[in-house]
């Protein structure tokens, strides 16, 4: 009930018959087509980065793995504003490479590209965290086996690794993507909210919340429009059954794959 009253509460105070005219707005719209795009960039940033660090980490034991675990996992407890001014003080004026960066003719704070390392900085955790859990828990056999006949690193990560790793990939992907859709605070600090530049919906529902625009009809409509694609974006995952069968069948027939080029025995092994 606490979970779910207050979006109940803020559907009943939607005007429906306005909605399609309010998303209709150029306001909406670009707020909409800049909101998806830096979040799937952001996205593939994420998967480009944490599956890598990943599987780093996976290995690491002792006090390596805490110090490494408690600096992925920062930007989950620290509040969004903490994280867009850390960003600040490295690549803003006078940051620690802002002036590197600013001799060089690049600026980052307040474009579109400072929207997307916002994005990235506070939803890679999901990603990492995600990818990480399913590689302690896979039954390390399956490596060792296509290492054992000879199968290279590459080919391992590629046939076995990766394939063990997908339902959790897909959750962590799902994920870092709602996450970076969302995200505010740091955004709000880091690039600023500019219409058509780095307005993304959550800072649209902020200004127009605040009486800019139409006003609250407008707020109301686009969070509505940010539940909905959060929404639908988490259902359209597999259902838990779905993706355990799949992950198992992948990592097996990757196992196979591999042996299958050093012969029938080693194969039925696997």
């Amino acid at each position: 009930m606490f979970l779910l009253f207050p979006l109940i509460a803020l559907l009943l105070r939607v005007d429906w018959v306005q909605v399609p005219a309010v998303l209709a707005t150029p306001t909406a719209l670009r707020a909409l087509g800049l909101s998806l795009a830096t979040a799937s960039i952001a996205t593939v940033c994420c998967v480009l980065i944490g599956v890598p660090l990943a599987i780093q980490l996976s290995t690491l034991r002792g006090w390596p793995a805490t110090l490494v675990r408690g600096v992925v996992l920062m930007p989950l407890v620290l509040p969004p504003l903490v994280g867009g001014l850390a960003l600040l003080m490295l690549l803003g004026r006078g940051g620690l490479l802002g002036d590197v960066l600013l001799l060089a003719g690049v600026r980052i704070p307040f474009t579109t590209l400072a929207v997307v390392l916002a994005q990235v900085f506070v939803a890679l955790p999901f990603l990492v965290i995600s990818v990480e859990g399913a590689l302690r828990s896979a039954d390390p056999d399956f490596r060792r086996v296509a290492e054992g006949l000879g199968a290279r690193p590459v080919t391992v990560l590629r046939r076995v690794t990766l394939p063990l790793l997908a339902p959790a990939l897909v959750s962590g992907t799902v994920l870092s993507f709602t996450r970076a859709l969302g995200e505010f605070g740091a955004t709000a600090m880091f690039a600023g909210n500019a219409e058509g530049v780095t307005q993304t919906i959550p800072l649209a529902i902020y200004t127009a919340f605040n009486g800019s625009g139409v006003g609250q009809d407008t707020a109301l409509t686009l969070a509505l429009l940010l539940i909905a694609i959060s929404f639908v974006t988490l259902v359209l995952r597999l259902p838990d059954r779905e993706r355990r069968g799949t992950g198992a069948g992948a990592g097996t027939g990757a196992g196979r794959r591999v042996s299958n080029k050093n012969g029938a025995e080693s194969s039925e092994h696997v």
